[in-house]
């Protein structure tokens, strides 16, 4: 490069250095625009001149205070929790019975005939009583006929079919219960005693697993659990029904009611289904919709979690690439070197050669990959060669060698 050109660059950069203004004459603005790609922070001064370019550099954000914005922004974004709407449903509901738990039969005493007979006589007593509509001596008779035979399902059946009628849910529960219980022991290990003998003891309940632990036919077992199903089964699982739809239960109400239409179908069954039923598609759809948009709600949060990570790895990225061409512009000498003549424009009455009056020139210098390809050159003259082949690139750099003085 020609002494005298160096020479004045030199000064030029002094000048800059002792009075940053010098930068704020228009036809210095692409000079400008360039020390900041580099990552360069222009004083103020620079810009007394009613620049109209951003001075976002003059007050900065630091890390602290971008991470602040970002956690704003999150809590902006974050949904509020779902709030499920109220239901509407159809159909009367009762109060909670809260009477003292009614007399329970003993399973474990025996049962004689007279006992038996004696039993039947209270149940004769009580269904009397319930055809003339006095509902509390049928309770009272049903009850005695429970204590005196306390393995009998219909009796326990029959009492809680009472208390559906007094819109006593609870207490008509716990009989259904005892019903249901009482029936499948009672009933589903004598009819499977009476398959396999002394092999199967009475006060055991059948099961799959321990019938073929005694060497019972597979056959057989399946007819044990096919007998198992008690019939008299039925009025428990009605009375249950009724009692869970008073409760308001209806998805529970639902269940026993089907049960019991398939063990002993009747149109009271069928009615009360048809009150149920309504309620339990609601409750269902209900179910649907929410759970839908929990996993929606989830989802977005995933994704924002997602965008997150990503804007702070891009964050991140830009800033060691902004520190990595920050420190290669401040390499001793003053402006960055490596290119013949440094970097080219801004002296005092004009660039070398002419370069500010070169509209091909001041075009390129617009040129982010021109301008790239400058940089790389100026960081280490020997990546000159690589860019060569650059039809773009190799013209604007053997003109600005050629105003520079430098070897063609």
């Amino acid at each position: 490069m020609d002494a005298s050109k160096l020479s004045e660059l030199k000064q030029f950069v002094e000048q800059c250095k002792t009075n940053p203004s010098v930068l704020s004459d228009p036809s210095l603005s692409f000079f400008r625009d360039y020390l900041e790609s580099l990552g360069a922070q222009v004083p103020p001064s620079a810009y007394e001149h009613g620049d109209s370019k951003s001075k976002s550099f003059v007050v900065e954000e630091t890390d602290e205070d971008m991470d602040g914005a970002q956690g704003n922004a999150d809590d902006e974004e974050e949904e509020a929790e779902i709030v499920e709407s109220d239901i509407e449903l159809e159909g009367e509901t009762v109060e909670p019975d809260n009477d003292p738990p009614q007399k329970m039969g003993d399973p474990s005493v025996e049962v004689t005939d007279e006992s038996r007979d004696a039993s039947q006589t209270s149940k004769a007593k009580a269904m009397e009583a319930l055809s003339e509509g006095n509902l509390e001596e049928a309770i009272e008779n049903l009850t005695e006929a429970i204590l005196l035979n306390p393995t009998s399902a219909i009796m326990y059946g029959t009492r809680a079919s009472v208390y559906v009628k007094m819109k006593k849910p609870n207490a008509a529960i716990r009989d259904a219960n005892a019903a249901l219980e009482v029936g499948v022991i009672q009933y589903g290990v004598t009819k499977c005693y009476v398959l396999v003998g002394d092999r199967f003891p009475k006060s055991q309940v059948p099961s799959v697993s321990c019938l073929g632990e005694k060497g019972i036919n597979v056959s057989v077992a399946v007819l044990c659990f096919t007998l198992w199903i008690n019939p008299d089964s039925a009025k428990g699982y009605k009375s249950r029904g009724m009692a869970q739809a008073m409760l308001g239960r209806w998805e529970e109400a639902a269940k026993d009611l089907h049960l019991a239409s398939k063990l002993d179908y009747d149109e009271e069954i069928n009615a009360v289904l048809k009150k149920v039923e309504p309620n339990v598609h609601r409750i269902e759809e209900h179910r649907r919709k929410y759970e839908r948009l929990h996993k929606e709600r989830e989802e977005r949060k995933i994704e924002r979690e997602r965008q997150r990570r990503r804007a702070e790895a891009q964050a991140a990225y830009e800033k060691a690439k902004k520190q990595e061409e920050s420190s290669s512009s401040t390499r001793p000498g003053g402006m960055p070197g490596g290119f013949p003549g440094g970097m080219p424009g801004g002296l005092p009455g004009g660039m070398p050669g002419g370069c500010l009056e070169d509209p091909e020139l001041m075009a390129a210098f617009g040129d982010p990959e021109v301008m790239a390809a400058l940089q790389d050159v100026m960081k280490n003259p020997a990546n000159l060669a690589k860019h060569q082949g650059n039809p773009k690139v190799a013209p604007i750099i053997a003109k600005m060698m050629s105003k520079f003085g430098g070897p063609k």
